[in-house]
């Protein structure tokens, strides 16, 4: 009875990894970027200064929430937004198959003159 049990859970937490790869759904407002982690707030955006909002929420590869003091001083290929006051609120970690998407904007002034398909999150040129 313990065997079937433990099989189950073992099969459980095997699935678990798979079940985290669905794929996620970024906003037509997220750019890609270059993202190097340095003292939280301070970051650096395209090798450009910048500052994590308050309350910013970086999801790594699994989707799950990432604290930025853990992740000093790594340098990641990301998805971000932007605040109203321009401070980096949003950011998910890429993972291999998201990075291969391409093209996808890196500047807002690309994402205004580009067409978004959020179903296939995708990015056409005109």
């Amino acid at each position: 009875m313990y065997r079937c049990a433990l099989a189950g859970l073992l099969a459980a937490t095997l699935a678990a990894p798979a079940a985290a790869q669905v794929q996620r759904n970024f906003p037509a407002t997220a750019l890609r970027g270059t993202l190097l982690i340095g003292e939280p707030p301070e970051i650096a955006l395209n090798g450009k200064p910048a500052r994590l909002a308050p309350g910013a929420r970086i999801r790594g590869q699994d989707n799950m929430v990432q604290m930025s003091g853990a992740l000093s001083g790594a340098k990641l290929l990301v998805h971000y937004t932007v605040d109203t006051y321009g401070l980096v609120k949003d950011v998910w970690i890429l993972r291999p198959e998201e990075a291969a998407v391409r093209p996808w904007p890196a500047t807002p002034e690309q994402a205004q003159t580009w067409a978004f398909d959020a179903t296939a999150q995708t990015w056409t040129k005109p």
